[in-house]
């Protein structure tokens, strides 16, 4: 159980980015990630995780870089979640053995691969995925709280918020990669325009 009471729950909100905040130049390298679905059904999923400081010159495919970066993990987990509702989402986290969580890997399902870059800004601490191979060029902005993410100031570079899109979630975009359906969302957005959802108090903009 975690100090806000809230347990295992995680509390966030995603938007689309254009491209790669200025700000984020004087921050550390990113992490690169390459993650697996074990099972991926009606909001429920099941994700090994591996994770370690970005090198330079990295292949941009999913198995190259996996074949690159093997033996090199640093930090590696197995994940249970559950369906999203309104900004929360049942999340139980385990570490695991860097050699083990590759081997899954490797047996595993569809992967997803990207840099995660991290920023504070305000009283938030924001990441921004970079998205690799078949979901490239996508780039989607989160920030996570220990509680729900309310009266939230949200920075120029989010275009639009995609909370409440289930194919903007990693599960999804592991069996339906943004490249196949990217210009179908550019054509929403056109058609509707930005949106930032209004249940979760006041939203600020700079």
């Amino acid at each position: 159980m975690s100090d806000t009471g809230y347990g295992d729950f995680e509390f966030e909100r995603k938007f689309l980015v254009r491209e790669l905040p200025v700000a984020l130049l004087d921050e550390p390298a990113p992490d690169v990630i390459v993650q697996s679905y074990f099972l991926a059904s009606d909001g429920y999923a099941l994700r090994v995780r591996l994770q370690m400081p970005a090198p330079a010159n990295l292949p941009r495919t999913e198995v190259e870089l996996l074949d690159a970066l093997s033996g090199r993990f640093t930090f590696c987990t197995l994940t249970a979640k559950g369906p999203a509702n309104g900004g929360t989402r049942y999340e139980a986290e385990r570490e695991l053995d860097p050699h083990v969580a590759e081997q899954m890997v490797r047996r595993g399902g569809h992967l997803v691969v990207k840099f995660r870059h991290a920023v504070w800004l305000g009283g938030d601490g924001w990441v921004i995925d970079e998205f690799l191979a078949a979901n490239a060029p996508l780039l989607v902005a989160e920030v996570e709280r220990d509680g729900p993410v309310t009266d939230l100031v949200i920075p120029d570079f989010c275009v639009s918020e995609v909370s409440d899109d289930p194919r903007f979630g990693n599960e999804s975009l592991a069996g339906r990669p943004y490249g196949t359906w990217a210009a179908q969302f550019e054509r929403e957005l056109a058609a509707t325009g930005p949106r930032f959802l209004q249940e979760f108090g006041h939203n600020e903009r700079p």
